[in-house]
């Protein structure tokens, strides 16, 4: 079942987050949770079975000045191991992508590193097409 994220899901939350390759999340993660939770610019939703969160996805809308409608972009999606290629990433992207166009949006776009290869395929069977390069620059060294 999909369902809005709270605090109390951290836990599972964080477990998920390091089977993406985000090690120690938990040091944060009530904070990062209580911060996405308090905007109404973001979305934390994460997919429960059998009483423990299994899936998670994360959503931002993303205000436009040039274009008619914002865009919504989702920055983590990750399933438990152990629960994949059961659809279940599938239905989040779908609710995600409801939730964006409830809210006007004019497209969804998912930023996936280029080393996770299987999650390209997994996007583009959503319907994603590789969109051009963006930059990044890191502000904390």
């Amino acid at each position: 079942m999909i369902r809005a994220a709270n605090v109390e899901d951290r836990e599972g939350i964080s477990r998920l987050l390091t089977q993406l390759g985000y090690p120690d999340t938990e040091l944060y993660m009530k904070e990062n949770i209580e911060r996405l939770l308090a905007d109404p610019n973001e979305e934390l939703m994460v997919y429960e079975a059998e009483g423990g969160v299994i899936a998670c996805l994360s959503l931002h809308y993303i205000p436009q000045l040039g274009l008619r409608g914002d865009i919504a972009s989702i920055s983590y999606l990750v399933v438990d191991s152990s629960a994949r290629s059961k659809g279940i990433g599938q239905e989040l992207v779908e609710s995600a992508s409801a939730s964006a166009t409830r809210r006007g949006c004019a497209s969804i776009q998912v930023h996936c590193h280029a080393r996770r290869i299987a999650a390209h395929t997994f996007y583009e069977r959503q319907g994603f097409r590789e969109a051009p390069k963006y930059f990044s620059k890191r502000l904390d060294q």
